[in-house]
């Protein structure tokens, strides 16, 4: 009976996964899907490795992405434009037959046999069983595994770690002298439009010795030249 109402709401929440436009949105049915298996996987006689899906991927991992989602901030029209051509029919192509080779592979692999040792390794408690095995038969593969997790995270560190030689670091009087070194501009720009006969974006402002200031209008926008009459007009309303 559980079956029947998490294995539509699994199925969906997949479905709704890949077709969600939004990332946030897409995040949130994949969580619809890794609760349905954590039940699942506790049906089976499985309550460690549910309580870790449920608890670590779910509780964990996906809520992180979504922290990383929001602050990021991802809209659905940044998906709008395929940087390669057709890119979206090859990727539902290549998933579909990834998907049919690894169930059919599955298929064929458990297709009348029977599980064995099952009872041995749960003898006493699945919890107890997975930690006897872990830390028994399996020790070598999840130190190894452990190992490889840390090296991952320290070569992580180390790539986003900029370091800067000592001569390179700029003290305060340092960062003053290049301020104001010649060429500069310590002061604040002055906004579009100051000085000038209109409020446009557009319109350079002027600086006080009547020069326009190329600082105030951004470089993509064209800069609107006065006319002669203008700067005329100009200096007689001052």
């Amino acid at each position: 009976m559980t079956f029947w109402i998490l294995a539509p709401l699994a199925l969906a929440g997949a479905i709704g996964m890949v077709v969600a436009r939004n990332a946030v949105h897409s995040a949130l049915w994949l969580v619809l899907t890794m609760l349905s298996l954590g039940v699942f996987y506790v049906l089976q006689a499985g309550p460690f490795i549910g309580m870790v899906q449920i608890i670590v991927y779910t509780g964990a991992i996906m809520m992180l992405f979504l922290f990383v989602l929001m602050l990021v901030g991802r809209e659905a029209s940044d998906s709008l434009i395929e940087v390669l051509r057709g890119q979206r029919i090859a990727a539902i192509g290549l998933g579909l037959g990834f998907a049919g080779l690894l169930g059919s592979g599955v298929y064929r692999a458990t297709q009348g046999s029977t599980p064995l040792g099952l009872e041995q390794a749960n003898a006493g408690g699945n919890v107890e069983g997975i930690a006897r095995l872990l830390f028994t038969d399996y020790i070598f593969a999840f130190e190894l595994t452990a190992a490889l997790l840390i090296t991952a995270t320290i070569g992580g560190m180390i790539l986003a770690h900029v370091e800067r030689r000592k001569e390179d670091k700029r003290d305060q009087v340092a960062t003053m002298k290049a301020r104001f070194a010649p060429g500069n501009y310590p002061g604040p720009k002055p906004g579009p439009g100051v000085f000038a006969t209109s409020s446009s974006v557009a319109t350079p402002a002027r600086l006080p010795d009547g020069r326009l200031s190329d600082r105030s209008t951004p470089d993509i926008l064209p800069v609107r030249e006065l006319t002669a009459e203008e700067t005329t007009l100009k200096g007689t309303e001052k």
